[in-house]
């Protein structure tokens, strides 16, 4: 795979490399790296906020089942809220999806966070709209949701999204319609193992 995937390769940062080919595995095909983009902050950001103890938020179960927790520098906690009792009821009254309403309640782990999104583009939009309106900012920011609707215009609007005052949350991104849990956990271990070996 690595001979295959050696021009893709050739001049990445190492750290950035390594999650690369982890996301080339999960995705089962080397191509996938037209699609990768990532902003220059992104492993290092991710990697302090590891080590710091920050907690990872993930928009569906499958994902955070697929982190690694050996690899975590911190043991770090894993969060996913879709399950909490209050989430249907919330995207009823908003009239969105539960992975949507769930993110809403990840405000009180947001600060410094890596936030890995797999699942749902309106989880994604979601994570937006709140950090525009002032909630607290994740230290980076996997942006991986899969499908046909919203997932190509979520990974754009993360990789495009400024902040109030200028500046971006570091961000990692397969555009398009690719995506999914086991390539945003994938991109996730990557960061964590960088963590525990830089």
């Amino acid at each position: 795979m690595r001979a295959e995937a050696a021009g893709a390769l050739a001049g990445l940062d190492p750290a950035l490399a390594t999650v690369m080919v982890r996301v080339i595995h999960a995705a089962g095909d080397v191509e996938v790296h037209r699609d990768v983009a990532a902003h220059p902050g992104v492993v290092a950001a991710a990697r302090d906020a590891l080590r710091a103890g920050a907690p990872v938020l993930t928009d569906s179960h499958m994902l955070a089942s697929g982190i690694t927790r050996r690899r975590l520098p911190a043991d770090n906690e894993v969060v996913c809220t879709l399950r909490d009792e209050r989430v249907p009821g919330l995207a009823q009254a908003w009239s969105t999806t539960r992975a949507a309403a769930a993110v809403s309640l990840w405000e009180r782990h947001l600060e410094g966070a890596v936030v890995a999104i797999g699942n749902a583009p309106t989880a994604l939009f979601h994570l937006l709209e709140m950090i525009a309106d002032g909630a607290p900012r994740p230290a980076a920011v996997v942006g991986m949701p899969v499908g046909f609707i919203g997932s190509a215009e979520s990974k754009r609007a993360l990789a495009t999204h400024e902040l109030p005052g200028g500046g971006q949350v570091p961000w990692l991104v397969v555009h398009g319609r690719r995506g999914g849990s086991a390539m945003a956990a994938a991109a996730v271990n990557a960061l964590a193992t960088e963590a525990e070996i830089a």
